[in-house]
């Protein structure tokens, strides 16, 4: 079992913090892995890819008939009363945590930018630092983490090429020999941009940087940057893993569907799962890419994690949904999933969690 002694709900403090609470009663071990993981891939490996994959997906892009609703309807922005509520929309930057080499912690900077520390090194998924991207308003709420108060960065994780994760201002930023994670096919992006550690993956694989193993797995979405490099490179989630066992998952952008199952069967004990839970109306035109809060709850079920964050939401305005939506639906589903209300680490933006 486990206790939460500090909770960041609204009202509450900007950290949340688990702690063991002794051997009786504590989890049993989880079931080793099905089917065991691969051996790790040698780390800055150049490896030659298909052009395209296409077959990985898991719904057709949409046709010419979905495109001409999408046109007719137009409806990709919440109205007036759905942006009322950005004021209200939950923001508390804090510094971050002190942690030592056998702390799991996460500080939310926004949409599905985290800064994770884990197994001692500190590690940045989809970092996107920029007000603004392109095709988008600007953000909703500022970066929760100013990015001369982030420690040295020890790896980057990226999940696809859509530019709210994909951020090349922001990855501007970094040391050219900072090790970066990267999708299957992306490898080139990065070393046209001078980055010299670039390890890329396909589904199932993993690499290990300083003790931490990083997983690539699969995850029901797609990849476009320009107009000719549609699904030229693959997407999917991470899922990190320390010496000790602590593993977390950092689902990236997914849709919901039959791959968070085989997730937790690969990688069990997942102790906490970022997950995804706005972007998602219209449903006819998002279902297949985006989880909505209900689904983001299912999927965490599915994966067997004992601890959700919920992310992409509360940064930029992508979809239909009015601001504060996906957050008060996903406590609801929360609650009419039974689940322990602490395990629900629905932080504000600039926010931390730890589990020691």
């Amino acid at each position: 079992m486990t206790q939460q002694t500090q909770q960041t709900h609204d009202p509450g403090p900007a950290t949340t913090t688990t702690m063991a609470a002794g051997e009786p009663g504590t989890p049993p071990r989880p079931a080793p892995p099905f089917p065991p993981l691969a051996e790790p891939r040698p780390l800055g490996e150049h490896r030659v890819w298909p052009r395209t994959f296409h077959d990985r997906l898991t719904a057709p892009l949409p046709g010419l008939k979905a495109m001409a609703r999408f046109a007719r309807e137009g409806a990709v922005r919440p109205g007036p009363e759905g942006l009322a509520d950005i004021p209200r929309l939950p923001y508390a930057p804090a510094p971050l945590p002190r942690v030592d080499t056998r702390t799991l912690a996460v500080t939310w900077a926004g949409h599905a930018s985290w800064i994770v520390r884990i197994g001692g090194l500190t590690v940045l998924t989809d970092p996107v630092w920029s007000r603004r991207i392109l095709g988008t308003p600007a953000r909703i709420t500022p970066v929760g983490v100013p990015w001369e108060s982030l420690p040295r960065v020890d790896a980057v994780v990226i999940s696809h090429n859509h530019y709210d994760h994909l951020d090349a201002p922001t990855l501007r930023r970094l040391p050219r020999d900072t090790p970066v994670f990267a999708p299957a096919g992306l490898g080139r992006w990065f070393r046209r941009r001078r980055f010299t550690r670039v390890t890329e993956l396909d589904w199932w694989e993993g690499a290990e940087l300083s003790g931490v193993r990083f997983d690539f797995v699969p995850a029901h979405h797609w990849s476009k940057r320009t107009l000719t490099d549609t699904c030229h490179s693959l997407w999917g989630g991470w899922v990190l893993t320390d010496s000790d066992g602590q593993r977390l998952y950092f689902a990236g952008d997914t849709g919901y569907g039959h791959w968070f199952s085989r997730i937790g069967r690969r990688y069990p004990g997942i102790d906490l799962a970022l997950m995804p839970i706005g972007a998602y109306d219209p449903r006819w035109w998002l279902s297949d890419v985006h989880c909505d809060p209900e689904e983001a709850v299912q999927a965490t079920l599915d994966l067997g994690a004992r601890r959700m964050a919920p992310m992409h939401w509360a940064t930029f305005v992508l979809s239909a949904e009015p601001v504060l939506e996906p957050l008060t639906r996903v406590r609801t589903a929360w609650e009419k999933a039974g689940l322990q209300r602490e395990d629900l680490w629905d932080l504000p933006v600039g926010a931390s969690g730890v589990l020691d």
